[in-house]
């Protein structure tokens, strides 16, 4: 494991000096080779699929796993979609001249060596390689050991693009033991590692979190919340509630609770409880919420703070906008929330007050994501208040450094 971080270093040092076009070129071939090795893609993702139940995996979390012709066609447009980005390595992103004529600037420059931790969808194995290389970064990944096979193809697609594109085999290693002891071993080589992030469930960001000898940008649950308005155009609100919460289940920008203001509950909650029902989604609500519908089970305290990642819902009436920031200030993980409302000042209130990495209004949760943002493939949603917020794209894979432009000046005259 030492040898793989040693092996980062250096590798991260070839890539703060190589070209954009490099890079790109890379990040090409790879978008090639998945394209061509579909048949040896579906083979190793199908060997992982068929061990999932040994691992307990529900529905939602297999579907996290499988890597299918849709999602392999993803990988490749994500790709494409990271050649197009700005090469953020050089970038002068700040320059400002000094009374005594020296020229100040700020430039963007790599991280160094990135290790990642992420859990069931191996299409992130490819993401998060693209980003860290194309931000001039070298990874050291480590998967779940749920979708290893998967994630050992994939890898040896980026292993080849790179050998042939010139770039160093160490730019994007995986670790291939699935010894929960081999992430303690790296998260204590803060000599050799610039900056951990971990991708997964509350359990392993909070490992990591107190383990790591150096930064984490971390990515923690998503318990995201779509509040309906007195004032909100109630058919909207239904589709935005369905799709927040059923368009895909399973990952971190899906609703996970619904508030609904008192004054519309009685109209808004038989029938948009109908078209979830309809989706197999289980509801759990308050009293006044179950009241409005028979088939909702009781809400637990505990299931409001509960990222269930599967059809379930928590529904809670509340009263008015404040009382719904005020719940949201309880029990959200800080990821996303959404208001759907036509006022424009009850907009704007919510928007204030609501302390998370991203705040919708009139819009689903799921467009929180790199690339709906136009940063192309992200490496995680940090719901961290500093350094990297929200989606992590390829600036906030960077850090940055001081260049300074004289023509002879002295600090002594």
């Amino acid at each position: 494991m030492r040898e793989m971080a040693q092996g980062a270093r250096a590798a991260a040092l070839r890539l703060a000096e190589s070209t954009g076009k490099t890079r790109n070129d890379w990040l090409l071939r790879t978008a090639e080779l998945l394209d061509s090795e579909r048949q040896a893609l579906a083979a190793a993702n199908q060997e992982d699929i068929q061990r999932a139940p040994g691992y307990g995996l529900t529905d939602a979390a297999v579907d996290r796993l499988r890597l299918n012709d849709d999602r392999i066609d993803g990988m490749v447009t994500a790709l494409k979609d990271v050649v197009a980005l700005p090469d953020p390595v050089g970038e002068v992103f700040e320059s400002t001249q000094r009374p005594n004529g020296l020229v100040v600037t700020r430039v963007r420059v790599p991280l160094g060596v990135v290790f990642f931790i992420y859990e069931s969808r191996p299409n992130v194995t490819v993401d998060a390689a693209a980003l860290c290389v194309k931000s001039g970064n070298a990874v050291i990944l480590r998967g779940g050991k749920e979708a290893i096979h998967s994630n050992q193809a994939l890898h040896e697609i980026l292993s080849r693009a790179a050998r042939e594109c010139g770039l160093p085999r160490e730019s994007a290693q995986l670790v291939t033991t699935t010894d929960r002891a081999a992430v303690g071993e790296f998260l204590g080589m803060a000599d050799l590692i610039d900056v951990t992030i971990p991708r997964g469930g509350k359990s392993l960001i909070e490992r990591v979190a107190a383990e790591a000898a150096m930064p984490v940008i971390k990515h923690f649950d998503g318990i995201c919340h779509v509040y309906v308005d007195q004032a909100a155009d109630l058919e909207m609100a239904s589709r935005i509630v369905v799709d927040s919460k059923c368009q895909r289940p399973g990952v971190c920008n899906a609703a996970e609770t619904l508030l609904v203001d008192r004054e519309v509950a009685g109209s808004f909650l038989p029938e948009v409880s109908r078209r979830l029902l309809e989706r197999g989604v289980i509801l759990r609500g308050c009293e006044e919420t179950r009241g409005l519908v028979p088939e909702a089970e009781v809400a637990s305290e505990e299931d409001y703070r509960t990222e269930y990642l599967d059809l379930v819902l928590s529904v809670r009436v509340v009263d008015g906008v404040g009382a719904a920031v005020d719940h949201i200030r309880e029990y959200s993980s800080g990821h996303t929330e959404s208001i759907v409302t036509s006022d424009v000042e009850t907009s704007q209130q919510f928007t204030r007050a609501v302390d998370s990495a991203a705040v919708m209004v009139n819009a689903s949760t799921r467009f929180h994501d790199g690339g709906e943002f136009g940063l192309g493939a992200e490496i995680g949603i940090s719901t961290d208040r500093f350094h990297a917020r929200g989606p992590c794209g390829l600036r906030e894979l960077t850090s940055y450094k001081y260049v300074v432009h004289g023509t002879g000046q002295l600090k002594s005259g």
